[in-house]
């Protein structure tokens, strides 16, 4: 992949950077490690991580990560290996994926709640041949079996009850031992005591931060088959360089970092995660989101750093005991994932007095490439501006040139943060890449400040008489109405016109609104070709991904089998 530009060079939105930013400033890479080494040496008695109440600090977690890499070295751990992690939040995913790290092997992400097939499909297309998972039957019992029907060889088990703090972890073992699953006793499984019983002296690696690979990163990318990203050591440090450098409201070492999105999804991967590595923020993470325990957490705790997704923000906004909740501690909330709704942005910052910015990127990009400024012109409804270093282009999708100022085209990116490519891809990466540039999948525009606004997915845009119609602005005008919570706009199949626009709408809780009503709200709004032609309403949520976005995926699967 072409490096990153190190030359001064004038960008659209240079003008429209904060003050202490530029976009040609230096970009660090380093060894992923190298950032949890850092930490450790400057705030190594600072919290590092707390979950559920039980804390850790940047020493212990450095020394644990140590540690668990010597571990990992005689069980063979070296570059071109790949080790998966099967782990939720918990302590023990940060220490397994920097220790990989200092291996020089390569982390694989993988979802806790996949299916087995799709467990058994990622094991053999990335090579996973060692996985680091808990005891909890929900995970092991899917891996054990692929112990005898993938190439997978071995398992290291992380006890769940031991990361619990007292008396959580009795009571766990006595209110829900079940889920404590029995391990067997033999060389195919290895537990975690045993794994870091050494002094953490490791045998020397050399790590070429441009070409070795820390994490696979799965993704359905722009063709949707199931595809690892490669993401180098350089890949990660830049990004969360980049948005350390971002956030100029930040103090190292003191801030704390509220972690309920899942770290094997690449955002908070790097928005959590490794920038609170970097930074020092004391992490508070759950081993999954839940609506009710978020609030009592930023009640009690105090985070300074929110990242979510929009659903998550919304469902904060519609929370019918929020003003119970002081929420007041947050100063900054980064919203990616999905578009983020103008009105649901707006409410969150009048109800709680965060900052919220929305960002973009992709797994393939490590993933942000794009942010509102934090101190600036914060303009909704905008992707905002690209990180340092990073150069973005709209592109005729049909002829790959760059589209004129003010026209639609393809969001296409070079900059440090751009995959090194799809691994056993060749095909999936002549699609992706063009002279250097990732073609994105999504339409965007520029305005003529630098700013940029997705439009919407190429794949997504729905084609209705010939007309496109993109699902996003249709969105944007429904959630205006104040009735609307929750809201997916997709195109389905129709003799006629090729494809019909459909709405599926939830409503605020005591709301009513019917089609009729809705369509004479719109009717100024959007153009009458955008219009809905069939909207259903529902009861119960919009079905979502597993960091909590709207999937406008499933909804059609679920048509589809209706």
């Amino acid at each position: 992949m072409p490096k990153a530009q190190t030359k001064p060079k004038t960008q659209p939105w240079d003008k429209s950077y904060p003050s202490d930013i530029k976009w040609n400033m230096n970009v660090e890479t380093a060894p992923v490690y190298s950032m949890l080494d850092n930490t450790a040496a400057k705030f190594g008695d600072r919290p590092a991580f707390d979950f559920l109440g039980k804390k850790w600090t940047w020493d212990e977690i450095n020394t644990l990560s140590k540690k668990m890499a010597r571990g990992l070295q005689r069980l063979g751990a070296q570059k071109g290996m790949k080790i998966g992690i099967m782990l939720p939040n918990t302590p023990y995913f940060l220490i397994a994926f920097y220790a990989i790290a200092r291996t020089g092997a390569t982390a694989v992400n993988f979802n806790p709640l996949y299916s087995e097939r799709e467990v058994a499909y990622q094991i053999e297309d990335s090579e996973t041949d060692l996985m680091i998972t808990l005891d909890l039957g929900m995970m092991y019992h899917k891996l054990e079996k692929m112990l005898h029907s993938t190439r997978l060889n071995q398992i290291v088990i992380c006890p769940f009850t031991d990361v619990l703090p007292f008396p959580k972890n009795i009571l766990f073992k006595t209110l829900k031992g079940k889920e404590i699953a029995r391990i067997p006793n033999n060389d195919r499984h290895l537990f975690y005591e045993t794994l870091i019983d050494n002094e953490g002296k490791l045998d020397p690696v050399e790590i070429n931060v441009e070409e070795d690979v820390a994490l696979f990163q799965y993704t359905g990318g722009t063709t949707g088959v199931p595809k690892a990203a490669q993401l180098t050591h350089a890949n990660l440090t830049a990004n969360a360089d980049q948005v350390s450098k971002w956030l100029l409201n930040a103090r190292a070492g003191e801030d704390k970092m509220l972690g309920v999105l899942p770290f094997f999804h690449v955002f908070a991967m790097t928005v959590v995660l490794n920038l609170s590595v970097k930074m020092g923020f004391e992490i508070i993470a759950t081993p999954r989101f839940d609506l009710e325990d978020t609030l009592k957490i930023i009640d009690k705790k105090k985070p300074d750093h929110f990242p979510a997704v929009p659903a998550i923000y919304s469902a904060i906004n519609n929370h019918p005991k929020r003003t119970q909740y002081d929420l007041t501690s947050l100063r900054t909330c980064v919203s990616g994932g999905a578009p983020l709704p103008v009105e649901v942005k707006k409410n969150f910052e009048k109800k709680t007095g965060c900052i919220v910015v929305e960002g973009y990127g992709l797994s393939e990009t490590s993933p942000v490439l794009c942010v509102n400024p934090i101190v600036g012109d914060n303009r909704p409804g905008s992707i905002g501006l690209p990180f340092p270093q990073t150069e973005i282009e709209l592109h005729n999708p049909d002829t790959g040139k760059k589209v004129k100022d003010g026209e639609r085209g393809e969001l296409c990116a070079k900059g440090p943060q751009v995959m090194k490519g799809y691994w056993n891809k060749p095909e999936a990466n002549k699609e992706t890449f063009d002279n250097g540039w990732l073609k994105t999948g999504d339409i965007a525009t520029m305005d003529k400040d630098g700013y940029f606004y997705i439009v919407d997915r190429i794949k997504d845009m729905i084609i209705t008489n010939g007309y496109n119609v993109y699902p996003r602005n249709v969105e944007e005008a429904i959630y205006l109405h104040p009735s609307v919570e929750e809201c997916i706009v997709a195109g389905l199949p129709d003799k006629k016109r090729g494809e019909i626009v459909k709405a599926w709408i939830k409503l605020k809780e005591g709301r009513n609104l019917s089609e009729e009503d809705l369509k004479l709200f719109l009717e100024d709004k959007i153009s009458p070709m955008e219009l809905p032609k069939l909207v259903e309403f529902r009861e119960s949520p919009l079905p979502k991904t597993m960091i909590g976005k709207l999937s406008r995926k499933d909804i059609i699967a679920e048509e589809k089998n209706a």
